[in-house]
């Protein structure tokens, strides 16, 4: 009889996808990353949900989107009893631990996790708000007693090391890992990129991806210390590959590697993410072991919330109807399931702005509710037009065509796409009202059919 798969989620915070050489980057930052997907599946076209840290993690824990968990921002707790990964696995009989930040306790609490807010798991080396508790070279996490635990070495370093003797512990029944790096988010206090000694230095001043090249914002300041925490935890991605195969667990262990969401660099609003552009919900994602080997490159536009139910789906385990993602594996299998899978994914706004956005293989569609309030209002019952993108002829997103008449019919079928998602979510369908700006001078010359606006 065949053991259940271990799990394990590598899951990074604040990470774009074009840090990764499958998708561009010449720097060789992940090596084990473009290693690990060549071999297993690779899921090229990958979005998160919310981009930003608490809502994007409640839906990782849930398979729900941010406005179903009540996540909708940060600050606001993760509701007692949710329906949860752990929750999941350890009615199966797995051991299930956390190890990094978790973001998803109530807003007073900075460090230390109650149980009641743990979302089910059972051993824990966590800090709900890392980046206010620890430091590059101070990383304090606290245990299921809620005390202080003090782990040396560079921050990565020193959670790969407790990752590691977590795997030892348990090699001999069945684990759910989840380890939740704060890298390569910046350090909150400083405003910086802590890099290892040296790292930035290697990359400073090296390839710049092309939105950033045109834009500005803080990328020369903070690129090369970013380039240099992905260096490390592509690292760290390795020592722990490297422990499952001396431990005899590397074929029985699936492997999830995401992030929460990107990072613009303040080139789309004052800061880092929280935007719909695809600087700011783009993350690399990649699964290895199981039946995930020889997946080869998958090209669907996959959202964050498909993730839970794939991770399920893959131990065999059945998938909560609570979950409004749905697995991958389908179509890994040859099919697509009962009904054909999106064409789109939905994403969720909050803090920067009320906003929500869909995004095709062609299009963006972007909306904004101007009157709501971005950290009181999960939603609005009237959005404005903000933002269309032809990721086509623009992928890099500088020219938005949201006034230009000549995409009326663009904007139409975006707008059809968008209202029906956030049905699907569990939203009341609201108005959108038209851009209130003019269209620019000429913008009407050609029109955009029919056949090119659903493309």
């Amino acid at each position: 009889m065949t053991s259940p798969p271990n799990i394990i989620v590598f899951f990074t915070d604040q990470q774009r996808w074009d840090c990764s050489g499958l998708h561009g980057n010449p720097l060789e930052l992940m090596p084990n990353f473009d290693r690990m997907a060549r071999a297993g599946t690779h899921v090229a076209h990958s979005f998160t949900c919310q981009p930003v840290c608490g809502p994007a993690r409640s839906s990782l824990q849930t398979g729900q989107y941010a406005t179903t968990t009540g996540v909708y921002r940060n600050g606001i707790a993760l509701a007692e009893g949710s329906r949860t990964l752990a929750r999941c696995f350890r009615e199966a009989g797995y051991r299930t631990g956390y190890i990094g930040k978790w973001h998803l306790a109530p807003h007073e609490r900075v460090g230390p996790v109650p149980e009641p807010f743990r979302g089910g798991y059972e051993t824990w080396l966590a800090s709900n708000l890392l980046e206010f508790t620890s430091d590059a070279w101070d990383l304090r996490l606290y245990d299921e007693a809620e005390r202080e635990v003090r782990l040396p070495g560079y921050r990565v370093d020193a959670q790969t090391d407790a990752a590691i003797r977590y795997v030892d512990r348990h090699r001999k029944e069945p684990f759910f890992l989840f380890l939740s790096y704060l890298e390569p988010h910046h350090q909150n206090h400083r405003d910086d990129y802590p890099a290892p000694e040296g790292y930035d230095e290697r990359y400073r001043g090296r390839w710049t991806p092309p939105d950033l090249a045109a834009l500005g914002g803080s990328t020369q300041r903070h690129l090369g210390g970013y380039y240099g925490m992905v260096k490390r935890l592509d690292e760290a991605l390795g020592r722990l590959m490297d422990a499952l195969k001396s431990l005899g667990l590397a074929e029985n262990t699936i492997i999830l590697f995401t992030s929460d969401h990107g990072n613009h660099f303040r080139t789309r609003n004052g800061e880092y993410k929280r935007s719909c552009h695809d600087s700011s919900i783009r993350v690399p994602t990649a699964f290895t072991g199981g039946p995930f080997t020889g997946g080869g490159e998958r090209r669907e536009l996959v959202s964050l919330v498909d993730l839970p139910p794939t991770l399920l789906d893959a131990a065999g385990l059945p998938v909560p109807e609570t979950m409004q993602g749905r697995s991958l594996l389908p179509l890994l299998r040859g099919g697509g399931g009962e009904t054909p899978w999106p064409e789109e994914v939905f994403v969720q706004i909050s803090e920067a702005e009320v906003g929500r956005a869909v995004r095709t293989r062609r299009w963006k569609y972007a909306v904004r509710a101007e009157k709501a309030d971005p950290v009181g209002d999960a939603g609005s019952d009237v959005y404005t037009e903000s933002f269309l993108y032809d990721l086509q002829s623009d992928p890099y997103e500088l020219e938005n065509l949201v006034a230009h008449s000549s995409h009326e019919r663009v904007r139409e079928v975006m707008r059809e796409r968008l209202l029906r998602r956030m049905s699907g979510a569990g939203e009341t369908p609201p108005a959108i009202l038209p851009s209130p700006h003019a269209p620019p001078p000429g913008s009407g010359g050609r029109r955009v059919g029919e056949d090119e606006a659903r493309g």
